[in-house]
């Protein structure tokens, strides 16, 4: 088996890998009321959601962090798969704290004390735009 991340990224990716596949697992058998509010935030940030059924909604969100914390985790999913599957779900998380009022002070980034749970989800993109970053600067014939 040959490992399709390099040593020095892995701890990253194990940290990131761990966090997510953790809140995936735990979405999995969520109550009608958790699914209804993860629903209602996602939908309010992103409209094409608000058709989805709550339930559905955290069946797919739970699976999806499932699956991206098991391929960070796995060091033969390549670090550029990786890194930009994490930078993906770390945009539509910051997303959220963008978009969704409450979050951030009044005319500034800055996070509420209600925003710091999602605010502080900036270290995925780090981590995710790192790894995409190094994978294609250090790609074998590139300039």
């Amino acid at each position: 088996m040959r490992f399709l991340a390099r040593a020095h990224q892995l701890p990253a990716r194990f940290a990131a890998g761990a966090i997510i596949l953790n809140s995936g697992l735990g979405k999995q058998d969520a109550d009608k009321q958790t699914a209804a509010g993860l629903h209602g935030m996602a939908a309010g940030t992103y409209p094409f959601l608000k058709d989805m059924d709550p339930e559905k909604f955290t069946r797919l969100l739970s699976g999806a962090e499932i699956a991206l914390g098991a391929a960070l985790l796995i060091p033969v999913v390549p670090s550029l798969l990786a890194g930009a599957a994490l930078t993906a779900f770390a945009g539509g998380l910051l997303g959220l704290y963008l978009k969704t009022p409450g979050l951030r002070q009044e005319g500034s980034l800055r996070p509420t004390p209600e925003g710091n749970a999602i605010a502080k989800d900036v270290w995925l993109l780090g981590i995710g735009g790192g790894l995409v970053i190094e994978e294609l600067v250090s790609c074998p014939g590139r300039p």
